[in-house]
């Protein structure tokens, strides 16, 4: 070959390269957490309120007080597995640099969670994910309270009020969310922690209200059928507020106790009272969301192990507590 053709042949080839790389550089964004570093990261919620709205400002307030400029691409699966599949869709074929999500169910929820991982997009979960084996094949962090502590520490607390009032073999109803499986944790450590204190104490009713305009009447129904209950448990907030809402409908504020989870404006409202519900346990949504976003912003990075759990900080309140609750959680958002 001649040097034209050999300079020809080079000139070719580098033409190609450049192509290559500005179709790569096209097709992939920018990764890196740096100062300056543009990021587009996919957001799934459950739900719009609630918990899910301090999730919502604890992921954009984090990513604020970052040195990167965030577009969120976010949407609210409302417990729709279809939804949450077709949004994730979505969000691999933007090619987004993480994606932070509350599945909606542990199996449901594995094909959209695989199909994100298997599209080299980092996974971070908060609050529900899927099956532990898959969370350490397919995603990146899972930003957890345990759910069984969070449980055990208000049927501790249960106890200690039944004692006061000398029950002992207090009958219990229970408002539940167990289509999630972090809310079947929660009743097991409840359940132990109570029955562990006292041996007596029977859950006679277990059904699901996890949404307010279901437990409303779901616990009315329940009241009904078992007029000699001492207590309530709401699993999740939604059963939380229809459980207290049904014993003042239907009369028996004083004579049934509620014990609840998740803080709302509404809740430590309710709980300031000190009538008929008697301590919540929550875990912050505004700090779970900032620590969604920095276990996201370190899967970009590259640093961490597939599977890491990160612990959510539990907190007790009772009536004397929701006063303080209120004052430092203006906006609403837990």
């Amino acid at each position: 070959m001649t040097r034209t053709h050999l300079r020809r042949a080079a000139a070719i080839a580098a033409g190609v390269a450049a192509v290559a790389l500005a179709l790569s550089a096209c097709s992939v964004p920018s990764a890196g957490t740096g100062k300056g570093s543009n990021l587009r990261i996919g957001a799934m919620y459950l739900d719009s309120q609630g918990f899910y709205g301090g999730v919502k400002k604890g992921v954009e307030d984090a990513a604020d007080a970052s040195d990167t400029k965030v577009k969120f691409l976010e949407s609210t699966s409302a417990g729709d597995v279809s939804k949450e599949s077709s949004f994730m869709n979505t969000l691999v074929s933007s090619n987004v640099n993480a994606i932070i999500m509350s599945a909606v169910s542990t199996d449901g929820s594995l094909p959209a969670v695989k199909q994100a991982s298997k599209a080299g997009i980092p996974v971070v979960c908060y609050n529900t994910c899927v099956s532990d084996a898959a969370v350490q094949k397919y995603v990146s962090a899972y930003v957890l309270g345990d759910p069984a502590k969070f449980g055990s520490m208000l049927g501790d607390k249960a106890a200690e009020y039944f004692r006061g009032k000398g029950i002992d073999a207090p009958k219990m109803g229970v408002i539940n969310c167990e289509q999630y499986e972090v809310c079947k944790e929660r009743f097991a450590g409840f359940k132990d922690a109570l029955t562990k204190a006292l041996p007596g104490a029977q859950f006679v009713a277990n059904q699901e209200g996890a949404e307010v305009d279901q437990a409303v009447p779901t616990a009315e129904q329940m009241l009904s059928a078992h007029p000699d209950l001492d207590g309530m448990y709401g699993e999740a907030g939604g059963a939380t507020v229809g459980a207290y809402k049904a014993v003042e409908n239907r009369g028996l504020v004083g004579k049934v106790a509620v014990f609840g989870s998740d803080m709302t404006s509404d809740i430590a409202s309710e709980l300031q009272k000190g009538t008929t519900l008697k301590a919540v346990v929550d875990i912050s949504g505004i700090q779970a969301g900032k620590l969604a976003y920095d276990a996201a912003a370190k899967a970009i990075d590259g640093k961490g192990k597939k599977g890491d759990v990160v612990d959510a900080p539990i907190d007790l309140y009772q009536p004397d507590d929701a006063a303080k609750w209120l004052e430092t959680h203006k906006d609403g958002l837990p």
